[in-house]
């Protein structure tokens, strides 16, 4: 009798320990799933990681630049002006460089983070023409869109492979 395989289960991290202050906390679970939602894209076979499994187009790959379009847009002042369409890639794109430039911009984006030291002042952004949020609303938001995203990348990605856990 032969079994097959068993699909790759992660043990499941729980939230972080993080420091007692606000910002100590905010930005703990912010990295938090940020790096939960890169492990999830990072081995996932091809071409599943582009492929939908869900009638609105939604697939892994898609997902994480998504993400970054929307890290970008808020701490960096990035101007995104077809939302839709961020949640595509291009072909070409390997896994490997939109997992790159999705850690690379979470990096730049803490580096603006790191200079502010009041919530409730606004974040510094290279936009004039849009006021920018309070870095409050910004962290919580930021915490919002990739948990939401995280969990789709769950259901993703066990579907593709099998593969469960954080």
């Amino acid at each position: 009798m032969t079994t097959s395989p068993r699909p790759h289960r992660r043990r499941d991290a729980p939230p972080p320990r993080t420091g007692n202050t606000e910002t100590e906390v905010l930005r703990g679970f912010l990295d938090y799933l940020r790096d939960s939602i890169a492990a999830k894209v990072e081995g996932a076979p091809e071409p599943g990681i582009r492929t939908a499994v869900v009638p609105s187009g939604t697939n892994l790959l898609g997902l994480l630049h998504h993400l970054t379009c929307v890290e970008r847009a808020l701490f960096l002042g990035a101007r995104i002006t077809d939302w839709k369409a961020t949640f595509h890639t291009a072909p070409a794109q390997t896994a490997t460089a939109v997992v790159a430039r999705y850690r690379e911009t979470v990096t730049e984006a803490n580096e603006v983070l790191d200079t502010c030291t009041d919530l409730g002042a606004p974040l510094p952004r290279s936009r004039p023409d849009t006021p920018a949020p309070a870095v409050r609303w910004a962290l919580t938001h930021m915490i919002e869109e990739t948990g939401r995203h995280a969990g789709h990348a769950d259901i993703i990605r066990e579907l593709l492979d099998g593969a469960t856990g954080r």
